[in-house]
């Protein structure tokens, strides 16, 4: 479980330091028009037992992290500030509300000023799972953060979403579209 927690907190640290990194990275205008123009992909993991839609200008970026387990998988754009992190982990008999309480202590250790939006259950292809909205904040900069615990097939699955905050409820809306496209079978 803390071997769980700890890829969690890696997956968030590496998302926050890339939204949050002060650059004023952005992509070609004629990538953010073809992005904008691309409709969703499916993504399907644990034999099409756990699967989300990719928001556009969203790749594939799993092996671009140097890891050689197969069971974390990231997407980002381009400039790497909007990232999803899927970790499906080992099973685990605690709560999920004692996870992401643990996940909200680990978030507000390396950010006094975390803004934790909303910490509830939620139930997703009858399935229970927990979500936890936060912002948080870096060097000037500040990124929405969307996280979903949940045991998907004996395992326990974690979903970070992470987008930059300057538009607080654009970056809202944009992380509710990828939670409400969640399929557990």
């Amino acid at each position: 479980m803390q071997k769980l927690l700890k890829y969690a907190a890696v997956a968030l640290f590496v998302s926050t330091l890339a939204a949050c990194d002060g650059k004023e990275d952005s992509a070609p205008a004629a990538d953010s028009a073809g992005a904008s123009s691309q409709a969703a992909q499916s993504v399907s993991l644990l034999d099409g037992k756990f699967t989300f839609a990719l928001p556009p200008g969203m790749s594939d970026q799993s092996g671009k992290l140097g890891t050689q387990s197969n069971n974390m998988h990231v997407y980002a754009d381009g400039t790497g500030q909007r990232a999803i992190i899927v970790i499906a982990g080992d099973a685990t008999s605690e709560s999920l509300d004692t996870l992401t309480g643990r996940l909200e202590q680990q978030q507000r250790n390396r950010d006094a000023n975390l803004q934790v939006v909303s910490n509830k259950a939620i139930e997703i292809g009858g399935q229970p799972m927990q979500q936890l909205d936060t912002v948080m904040s870096a060097n000037g900069q500040s990124a929405w953060s969307t996280v979903v615990l949940g045991k998907v097939d004996g395992k326990l699955v974690t979903l970070q979403i992470t987008l930059p905050a300057d538009n607080q409820q654009q970056a809202q809306t944009d992380a509710e579209s990828v939670v409400s496209s969640i399929r557990v079978k």
